[in-house]
């Protein structure tokens, strides 16, 4: 028996103008919400050979389906190999668009006013022509500077699960792509993010100047946007064992899995610095934190000035996660020998 879901796709795939596309897109995205977990497998094996092959027009349509319908499955993954490869052609040829225009014309329109397709389509034709670039792929071009986002968001979406990020393909291909065009395109300046985020991540916490206790601590990260989401998860695990203000249930919920903006806002708790002496900014991320005998670390320090920020966590989907083990007495003396003072 076909079920609903499948009836959608059918319809999708064989859609005979927009309108039926239209039609079948949102029925098979109603269809979703109910749908069972064999059904959405069934879905998005069949989704995978349109998306390979659709442009980026109508296939960026597509692409959001597949992504929220592998966000209900099972195996969430499956489709990534895809919809990275998409994504990754989407943004270059976005990009080589840019670079086209800019290059003849000027700043191209913002790829969210779409009154503009039209007149752009027509320049773009003529700039391509110039160029020896046939006219189809100049209309790819256009296609590609009007859905990057849409081709990205799926893979943004799907990538703040841990599991996703740890078979994410194409990282080094996405992170090249994504550079040009940060600046135009939120969802892959998103992405962008989220590809420097670490996973079972070792960090070396150090207790100096903050409570003077010398102590120190094996932390291990995972799932953390920036170092304000960082700033608060140490805070709320370490101050007990330290003394200090710890963060209220809002504020470490807005870290992790509640209101990413509390009420009042969050505080904060200390000053991190690196092993060099650095600052630890918490408009950075854990990625920049540089390694010390291979191994990221952290000194805690007393707040030189009182700090508050809205947003506990970047990624409202992505869990976090950190787990604090206290360090032997010797072997928090032996860091912290080894960590420079603070710069400032």
């Amino acid at each position: 028996m076909t079920s609903s879901l499948a009836a959608c796709i059918d319809d999708l795939l064989s859609a005979p103008d927009v309108d039926a596309f239209s039609a079948a897109l949102a029925g098979a995205a109603a269809a979703g919400e109910t749908a069972g977990p064999e059904e959405v497998r069934d879905a998005l094996a069949r989704l995978e050979r349109p998306l390979r092959e659709l442009a980026f027009a109508f296939g960026s349509e597509v692409a959001l389906l597949a992504g929220s319908l592998a966000e209900r499955s099972a195996e969430p993954a499956a489709l990534l190999p895809v919809l990275a490869d998409r994504a990754a052609e989407a943004m270059e040829t976005a990009a080589a668009f840019a670079e086209m225009y800019r290059a003849e014309v000027g700043e191209p329109p913002a790829p969210q006013e779409q009154e503009h397709v039209s007149e752009v389509l027509q320049r773009a034709g003529e700039l391509a022509a110039a160029r020896g670039i046939t006219p189809e792929q100049a209309e790819l071009y256009v296609q590609a500077w009007y859905s990057t986002d849409d081709w990205v968001q799926p893979v943004l979406y799907l990538a703040q699960r841990a599991d996703v990020r740890a078979a994410l393909p194409h990282r080094d291909r996405l992170a090249a792509a994504i550079e040009p065009l940060a600046d135009t395109f939120g969802a892959a300046a998103w992405l962008g993010g989220l590809l420097d985020v670490l996973d079972e991540e070792p960090l070396i916490v150090l207790d100096r100047g903050f409570a003077g206790t010398g102590r120190g601590w094996r932390v291990t990260i995972g799932g953390i946007g920036d170092n304000f989401q960082l700033h608060t998860l140490l805070a709320d695990a370490l101050i007990g064992p330290l003394p200090g203000r710890r963060p209220t249930e809002a504020e470490v919920a807005a870290a992790r899995d509640g209101d990413p903006e509390p009420p009042g806002g969050i505080r904060g708790t200390f000053n991190l610095a690196d092993a060099y002496g650095g600052w630890i900014w918490n408009e950075g991320k854990p990625a920049d934190i540089p390694r010390l005998d291979g191994v990221r670390v952290v000194v805690l320090d007393a707040e030189p000035y009182e700090r508050s920020w809205n947003a506990g966590r970047l990624y409202p989907a992505m869990v976090p996660a950190l787990h604090a083990t206290p360090l032997g007495d010797d072997e928090a003396a032996t860091w912290l020998a080894s960590v420079k003072p603070a710069e400032r």
